[in-house]
């Protein structure tokens, strides 16, 4: 009969699930629960089990009822009719599924129904939601009831569910990549991909199969809002509230608490989100639906993303720093987030004086003696530099990172460390660093078997990224790596703007390379914005390859100064400016760099009449620059003034302009 046939099929994709099975067992024969509720999102493998429990209670001999909440009228009545069959025999085994399509009974089967049923009788409930906490806080049933959440099958029991559908091996990877462990999503790209024998391992879920699994899955939202706040919550790491505010303001509190009770989406200490399959389904949806519509939300939460890296606690800052990557996850990131499942594994701690010997030990076993003598020397007079990872587990140390803060250094300096001498010989020799500003060297130890991509190499770089991007006034930033080891990352490096200079210092035998970013003339914002950047428009070449801005000393800035405000109604002498292309123009985002340039003159000019002490230098500049005098005498006449009186004033308004101008170029326009 056919149905033989498809009961004989579904027994063989049954695979796994011991755990639950032994569960099961022991309330069978009589050592356990009276009820079971099991729980899980949809197409975990709900029914599944419940047809092997089926099996299994008729095996040994027990009548079974079963009972669809798909298929009844949600009402008592209509319940007790189905089940009734429980209510006069106790070796009876009730079975009950899609227990979230009749959720209203919940309570009164709790308290009206199940209370009737004989002793020995067996019930097992299966929903996607979990069950209510009533439950757990009735002291009757602390003893009775047993909650079982349904996970995603082990990889063992993935790769025997492929087995079971005639799957080839060279068709499991991108599969179980994209599939994971779920059991729906494995069986319908199975499917998919034995029909398609000529995928291989560029096979990816079709539309087709992304539209079935989302129904399954996901099924019908309230609204768009809803649907929107999914999307916010597949696209994010993790969304918080604050996150969903950022990126749909409307209803963002009730749309969060929505989102926590979805049984496909799970709660963290850092917020809440999704299965991996329902995240992968909703991202494929939502890009082939709505590309520009997909932009928007990335830009909104990649925004919002980078203002909390550059506000956090120093606590929050690897966490932060990850989310925001997170968000290029597809796009070449450092971190390899389809890898990265032991949040925790290794911990981040300050560095502390009695960790000096423990460092040189590390530094020795990673790098060598010379090279734990430098950490030794920076650990001793930069302490503050220095961070710790250990093995959570264990308390084993594995790594130190510095992050060495130069405004000048000395010759001891110099000959203590060569790979920080390079860099500063690297500044000093390209744009030296100028009054104000600073470089940034960062150094890292790390014992051989974490080199490479790793867990602890992914909290040093998230450091690494959260300095760059908190820094104030930083010129250059240096990561040195010793060669030739780390090749992973020095392709990422590489990706990320950090471009390695020829020079090659050397500590004992090994030399390093030093991968540095000039941050004055790509600086942070700029950075982000070209990070953001999908690899399909040239991201790969590094931000270097878009024209960078200049960084000019104080001598050379007060000259262009001078120049273009002789300049100022020439708009097409001004285009010719270097001053266009400086960090002034740059905060004016989205501005012609030439009329910002001559809206940032005019306002400096006219900053000066906000001052009574500097109101004559506001009329003199006025008058030669503003009003298009034709020569300084005849603006002297006008402002009834000896030519020698108005020439002093004019040069004094001239350097003041300079200097106002010079500060905000190294200190940013909200510096006072």
């Amino acid at each position: 009969m056919l149905g033989s046939r498809l009961e004989a099929a579904r027994e063989l994709a049954f695979v796994g699930r011991e755990e639950e099975l032994a569960v099961f067992h022991t309330a069978l024969y009589g050592g356990g629960g009276s009820v079971l509720y099991v729980h899980g999102p949809g197409g975990i493998g709900k029914s599944a089990l419940l047809r092997r429990l089926a099996h299994e209670a008729a095996v040994a001999g027990r009548p079974v009822s079963m009972v669809d909440g798909r298929t009844m009228e949600p009402s008592p009545a209509t319940f007790g009719d189905e089940a009734e069959p429980a209510l006069g025999d106790a070796d009876a085994v009730l079975l009950i599924d899609h227990f979230e399509r009749i959720q209203g009974l919940e309570g009164w089967l709790r308290e009206r129904f199940l209370p009737r049923l004989p002793v020995g009788a067996l019930v097992v409930i299966a929903g996607r939601y979990p069950p209510d906490m009533r439950w757990q806080a009735d002291p009757g049933w602390a003893g009775a009831l047993e909650v079982l959440a349904l996970r995603d099958l082990p990889a063992a029991d993935a790769q025997a569910l492929l087995d079971s559908c005639g799957v080839p091996d060279e068709l499991r990877e991108p599969l179980l990549a994209f599939a994971g462990g779920h059991p729906l999503a494995l069986l319908l790209g199975a499917a998919v991909a034995v029909k398609d024998g000529g995928a291989s391992r560029r096979w990816v879920p079709d539309q087709d199969v992304v539209a079935t699994l989302l129904d399954q899955l996901v099924g019908e939202l309230p609204s768009a809002a809803h649907q929107h706040a999914l999307e916010i919550c597949a696209h994010a790491h993790v969304t918080t509230e604050a996150l969903l505010r950022a990126a749909l303001p409307q209803d963002a509190g009730t749309l969060f608490r929505w989102l926590r009770r979805l049984p496909f989406v799970e709660s963290s200490s850092s917020g809440l989100f999704p299965h991996d399959v329902v995240r992968e389904l909703l991202e494929a949806d939502l890009r082939w639906r709505d590309p520009e519509g997909y932009a928007v939300m990335h830009d909104r939460i990649h925004a919002h993303l980078a203002e909390k890296v550059r506000t956090a606690g120093d606590a929050d800052v690897l966490g932060a720093v990850a989310a925001l990557l997170y968000l290029h996850r597809d796009n070449g990131a450092l971190t390899d987030f389809h890898r990265c499942r032991d949040e925790g594994e290794f911990q981040e701690e300050p560095f502390r004086q009695e960790d000096t010997g423990t460092l040189v030990r590390v530094a020795t076993a990673a790098e060598g003696a010379a090279s734990a003598g430098c950490a030794a020397f920076w650990a001793g007079r930069r302490p503050e530099a220095f961070r710790l990872y250990r093995r959570t587990e264990t308390g084993e140390p594995v790594a130190f990172s510095a992050w060495l803060r130069l405004e000048k250094l000395d010759e001891e300096e110099v000959a203590a460390d060569p790979v920080v001498a390079a860099a500063w010989a690297h500044a000093r020799a390209t744009t030296p660093v100028r009054a104000g500003e600073h470089l940034a060297v960062s150094r890292l130890w790390v014992l051989p078997e974490h080199r490479g991509r790793s867990t602890v190499m992914d909290l040093i770089q998230w450091r690494m990224i959260g300095n760059c991007l908190r820094a104030e006034r930083m010129a250059w930033s240096y990561t040195a790596i010793q060669h030739p080891n780390h090749r992973a990352w020095v392709t990422c490096l590489r990706r990320y703007g950090m471009l390695d200079i020829p020079e090659r210092p050397r500590l004992g035998d090994d030399s390093y390379t030093l991968f540095v970013h000039d941050w004055r003339a790509v600086p942070q914002q700029t950075w982000l914005e070209w990070m953001n950047r999908p690899l399909a428009e040239g991201a790969a070449e590094g931000p270097d390859a878009a024209p960078g801005l200049v960084v000019l000393s104080q001598a050379e800035f007060a000259g262009a100064v001078r120049k273009a405000l002789r300049h100022l109604s020439r708009p097409d002498a001004l285009a010719a400016s270097p001053l266009t292309r400086t960090r002034l123009i740059a905060e004016r985002a989205g501005q012609d760099p030439v009329a910002a340039l001559g809206e940032l003159l005019r306002g400096a000019i006219a900053d000066l009449g906000e001052d009574p002490r500097t109101g004559k230098f506001h009329r003199a500049l006025s008058a030669t620059f503003l009003r298009g005098t034709p020569t300084q005498e005849l603006a002297a006449e006008q402002l009834g003034l000896p030519f020698t009186t108005y020439r002093r004033h004019l040069t004094a308004g001239i350097e003041r302009v300079c200097a106002d101008l010079w500060h905000r170029e190294l200190y940013g326009a909200g510096a006072s």
